[in-house]
Formats: structure tokens, sequence, C-alpha cells
């Protein structure tokens, strides 16, 4: 077998293709429209630089208020493709909601190495707690959440020693909320992703976060589609009972009815993935 009872590649990018049926190029259409509209219509600081190259920018759409808190978005992408710019529609719920939202960017693989990607969401993150003042928001009131690919960083977040390695207290984030995550990387090695992702062993040991411990005091919410493939829902639930053993407050859910894309309508005005957020933040 290559990965627990899969014994082909086929048998694998099967469950890990979350385009089945789905028309890429009008997805992303749909998502560039809708965030072209948010950034016109609201306050937005775009190519917010958090790091040296090019590729660590973030977007930062303002709420009403200097002092909101501020909650990071990790975009999917099977962290090969995609940017911040497609992802804008996300932050206008949460901004309606008195949230000050950042769109982070990262540089995507093969151009770095996998580990590069998960560096650089720790830098955005360190970097947003360093200079909320700078930026116009309450840094002291930071939230993540992340789609697909951006799920597994927003959980790699919660694996990351802040104090020992970034000099910041472990608990600098008040909650996550993983949407259709990767939380364990040992199918992607014999995926049709493997050409772009270039795993070694060594990196599915150190950036699963299936296999590392749970660091940040903060409570997790772990959410899939009902409409996407058995493997999303079984990492789900193997990362949520994963969490759990290691202490922390963590739920998790299949969403009736929603595939791997249509769940990210619920970051929309009054949807259920900003009351989520909003409450990580009392409002």
């Amino acid at each position: 077998m290559l990965y627990r009872d899969f014994a082909t590649q086929e048998a694998i990018d099967r469950e890990y293709d979350p385009m089945r049926g789905r028309d890429p190029a009008e997805l992303l259409a749909g998502w560039q429209s809708r965030s072209e509209v948010v950034r016109e219509q609201g306050r937005v600081a775009c190519d917010v630089a958090y790091g040296p190259t090019l590729a660590e920018r973030m977007d930062i759409y303002h709420a009403a208020r200097d002092d909101a808190p501020i909650h990071l978005f990790f975009h999917g992408g099977y962290w090969r493709s995609l940017g911040h710019r497609e992802f804008g529609f996300v932050a206008e719920g949460l901004v309606a909601a008195g949230i000050s939202v950042a769109v982070v960017n990262y540089a995507l693989c093969p151009t770095v190495a996998f580990g590069e990607l998960v560096r650089q969401a720790r830098a955005a993150v360190a970097w947003v707690r360093s200079n909320g003042a700078t930026l116009g928001v309450d840094a002291s009131r930071l939230s993540v959440s992340g789609h697909s690919a951006g799920g597994h960083l927003a959980a790699m977040l919660l694996a990351t020693d802040w104090a020992g390695e970034y000099g910041l207290p472990d608990d600098l984030i008040g909650g996550a909320l993983c949407v259709s995550g990767l939380y364990d990387l040992r199918p992607f090695p014999w995926s049709w992703l493997q050409p772009k992702l270039q795993l070694t062993s060594r990196d599915v040991a150190d950036y699963s976060p299936l296999f590392l411990p749970y660091r940040v005091p903060a409570p997790v919410q772990l959410v899939a589609g009902g409409e996407e493939s058995a493997e999303f829902a079984r990492q789900m639930q193997a990362h949520a009972e994963h969490l759990e053993a290691h202490g922390a407050a963590v739920s998790h859910e299949l969403m009736p009815g929603d595939d791997h894309f249509s769940i990210l309508d619920h970051y929309a005005p009054g949807g259920r993935f900003v009351q989520r957020i909003a409450a990580f933040h009392s409002i």
C-alpha cells in the first residue's frame, strides 16, 4: 500500500482532487470579480510587505474602527497555485462585523521548498503581532483561518513555538478556523501534486500537523464540506482527535451540502464563519 488502504496513485488522486465536477476557470473568475468589488468598496492597504521577498505580501481590509481585532486568512491552492488577490472576498463579512482582515500571500512550490511556505505563514503572524499599532489594528486580538492548503498552514501556526522561536506570547492567536484542511501529508508524495510539491520524508514528518504538538492555547474549529471526498472528512476527524488528546478546545463539523469551494461562501456577511470568528473576539 502507498498510504493507508490506497494501493495506487489513481486511487489517491481521486480522493484528493477537489475539482471533480467543477470548472476551475469559472471558479477563479468568480473569486476575482467578488474580490475586486470588495477592494473597490472598502478601505484596503494592498501589498503590505511582511518580509523581504516579493511573495511576502498581504492585503489588509480595514474595519471602521482603528482598534479593531485582526484576522489573518491563508488561501488554498494546494501549496502550488493562487494568491491573495483572488481571496479578498472573504474579508467582506468580517469587516462588516468589525474585524480587520489580512489576506496573506506566500510563495508557492516548486519555486520554493515546502518548508518555506510554513516559515512565511509564521512570519506573517509574527509581523502583524509586532506591528499592530502601525497597521491601525489591535494585534493583541488576533485570529487565523485558512482554506485547504491554507487550512494546513493555519494548523501549523498552532504547532509553533512562538515564545522559543519568536519571543512572542504562546497565546498570541485567539482562535483558529481550519476549513477543508490537510493535516497528514503522507498521501501527497504519491499523488499528482508531487512534481510541484517535491515533498521529502522529512517534510512529511516536520510539516504534518497531525504529528506535531499543539502549542497554542486557542480554541480550534475544524470544518469540511459534506460533499467533499471521504479523505477530507477523515483528515478532519483524525486531527480533531489529535488536538483533543493534546488538550485543545476543539470542535469539528461536516457542513451539509458544501463542496470544497462552496464552503467559502460561509465567509459572506452574516455567514457562519463570520459568526465563529467574531466569537473568537467576543464580538
